[in-house]
């Protein structure tokens, strides 16, 4: 038995490639909900429950990528790129929430550029569902920074308010959902057998 052919999923039959696929995306979405708790933890472990959030979704996502026929590492990339933001929120020593909004922010562009990549790849609807992740990725990146260039002088001053945490938290909640959908549009467009 090939391991390489199980790791791509070449060995699983078509429906159970699907509930996998399935149960990644209700577990991103899954996410998008601890995400939205984000205003309610301690502020000293932002970085860190950011670094989690990111890891998780990213190994799902990039773990569907990999179950996909069609270009599996073209199909990893935004799953790769969670990954990556994820284990640099891990590792660095993040004390401020301005450096936590600027790698969110450049975490959100990067996965807008790489779902872009991969709607090159893809058909039908799952390839509107990439375009729309790719769009809301970029949009909520955009809205992170005008929000953080207007209110970069009252954090610096004053820390961030529950307001901010709280719109920060629904903006990865949103990227998230959007991602999950995605993922359960994948899983539905399997073929079967």
């Amino acid at each position: 038995m090939d391991f390489g052919r199980i790791v791509r999923g070449e060995s699983l039959h078509g429906e159970m490639r699907g509930k996998l696929i399935g149960v990644a995306g209700v577990a991103v979405i899954l996410i998008s909900a601890a995400s939205a708790l984000l205003p309610l933890q301690d502020r000293k472990n932002d970085a860190h429950l950011l670094g989690v959030m990111l890891l998780a979704a990213g190994l799902l996502e990039a773990g569907v990528g990999i179950l996909r026929r069609d270009r599996p590492v073209v199909a990893a990339l935004p799953g790769i790129c969670s990954i990556a933001a994820g284990a640099f929120l891990l590792v660095g020593p993040w004390h401020a929430w301005v450096p936590i909004v600027r790698v969110i922010i450049s975490w959100l562009a990067l996965r807008s550029v790489c779902l872009l990549v991969e709607s090159a790849a893809t058909r039908g609807s799952v390839r509107v569902w990439t375009l729309i992740a790719a769009v809301v990725d970029f949009q909520l990146a955009a809205i992170l920074l005008v929000g953080l260039y207007a209110m970069t002088f009252a954090i610096a001053l004053f820390g961030p308010s529950p307001d901010i945490v709280t719109s920060f938290a629904w903006v990865l909640a949103i990227s998230f959902v959007v991602t999950g959908a995605l993922l359960l549009e994948i899983a539905g467009d399997r073929p079967r057998g």
